[in-house]
C-alpha cells in the first residue's frame, strides 16, 4: 500500500463526460464517484436578475438557446429558468444558490467548489451578488466559505474579489506561467493551469517555483490515464477531469501498488506537438490577446492591497 500523497479529484463541470455539464445531476454524479471537488463557470444574467447562473457562455452548444447568458433574463416566458440541456437526460440550468444548497447537504460538506469567474461578467456586480447568495446560508462563514475557491482569469477581478468576498480563497486560471507570475502571484494561493502548459520547460519551472513558495497547482482538463499519471509525477494538488471515475480508479490502483500502476507510457510528451514550448508560447499569446480584448490590459495589483468585508 503506497503512502504517497496523490492529487485530489475535482470534477470539471461535474462528471461532464457522463451527464450534461454544469448541471446538478453532473455535480451529484461527480460527488457520488468520490470527487473531492467540483468546478463550474459562473455568469450573471441581465441586470434585473439577482441570482448568479452557472453555465458556459456558449448557450447554443449546451441548451440550443441562441445568445449570451449575460444578455438573458432568468424569469419570464423566454427566461433561462425554462432552458434545458441538449444532452440527455435533459437538465435545467442550476443557479448558484441551488449549487451551494447541494454542497450544504450533510453528506456533501467535504466537497469543495471551484468557481470559474468568466471574464465577460462585471466583477463588482458578480462578487457582490455572490456574497449576497453565500451569506444567506446558516453558518456560511465556517461551513461554506472555506470550501469555495474563486478562479480568476484576469487581474481586473482581483480588487473586486478583495472588496466583496475577501473571505474566499483565490486561484488564477490560465495557461501562461508568465501571466500567473506577473499579475497574480501575491494575490492567490493556487494556480489552475492547463495541462499542456505544464508539459513545457517553462511549465516545469513554474511548478518548481510554486512548490518552493507553498503555492498549490491544479491542472486541467486531464482525461487520459497517461496524462493523469504525469500530473501525479508533478505532485499537483488536484486534477480537474471530465471523467472523475477514471482518475479515481487509477488513484485507487496507485494507492494499492504504485510501482505497477504507474507504468504508463510517457512518449506522448515528445510526440504531441502542442506540448512543445514553441506552440505553448503561441497559445499563451493568443490567450492574452483574447482576455485583453474582453477586459482590457492586464495590470499589476500592489501586493499589500486589502479590503474590508462588505
Amino acid at each position: 500500500m503506497s503512502t504517497r500523497n496523490l492529487p485530489e479529484c475535482w470534477g470539471h463541470r461535474g462528471a461532464s463526460s457522463a451527464l450534461p455539464e454544469n448541471t446538478l445531476a453532473s455535480f451529484e454524479a461527480a460527488i457520488r464517484d468520490g470527487a473531492e471537488g467540483i468546478e463550474t463557470g459562473i455568469h450573471l444574467p441581465s441586470p434585473m436578475i439577482a441570482s448568479a447562473n452557472l453555465l458556459r457562455k456558449d448557450l447554443e452548444r449546451t441548451t440550443g438557446t441562441k445568445g449570451l447568458i449575460n444578455e438573458k433574463d432568468w424569469y419570464g416566458e423566454n427566461g433561462m429558468e425554462h432552458a434545458r440541456t441538449v444532452k440527455e437526460p435533459k437538465q435545467s440550468i442550476p443557479t448558484l444558490f441551488e449549487t451551494l444548497t447541494l454542497l450544504m447537504k450533510d453528506e456533501n460538506t467535504h466537497v469543495q467548489l471551484n468557481i470559474d469567474c468568466k471574464v465577460n461578467n462585471d466583477p463588482d456586480r458578480l462578487f457582490s451578488t455572490m456574497h449576497t447568495c453565500i451569506s444567506t446560508f446558516s453558518d456560511w462563514e465556517t461551513r461554506l466559505a472555506p470550501r469555495i475557491l474563486l478562479g480568476l482569469w484576469h487581474s481586473s477581478f482581483i480588487i473586486p474579489a478583495l472588496k466583496h468576498v475577501p473571505y474566499l480563497r483565490r486561484a488564477h486560471i490560465g495557461s501562461s506561467p508568465h501571466l500567473a507570475r506577473e499579475y497574480f502571484w501575491s494575490h492567490v494561493e493556487a494556480f489552475s493551469i492547463e495541462f499542456g502548459a505544464l508539459c513545457s520547460m517553462e511549465g516545469q519551472r513554474f511548478i518548481a517555483e510554486c512548490t518552493e513558495a507553498g503555492k498549490k497547482v491544479l491542472v486541467w482538463t486531464v482525461n487520459k490515464e497517461e496524462e493523469m499519471m504525469e500530473a501525479v509525477r508533478w505532485n499537483v494538488h488536484a486534477i480537474l477531469t471530465d471523467v472523475t471515475w477514471v482518475w479515481l480508479e487509477l488513484r485507487g490502483k496507485l494507492k494499492a501498488d504504485y510501482e505497477q500502476a504507474s507504468r504508463l507510457p510517457r512518449s506522448f510528451l515528445w510526440t504531441t506537438f502542442r506540448f512543445y514550448t514553441v506552440m505553448q508560447l503561441w497559445y499563451w499569446r493568443q490567450q492574452r490577446i483574447k482576455l485583453e480584448s474582453l477586459r482590457g490590459p492586464f495590470a499589476r495589483v500592489p501586493p499589500l492591497i486589502t479590503a474590508s468585508s462588505p
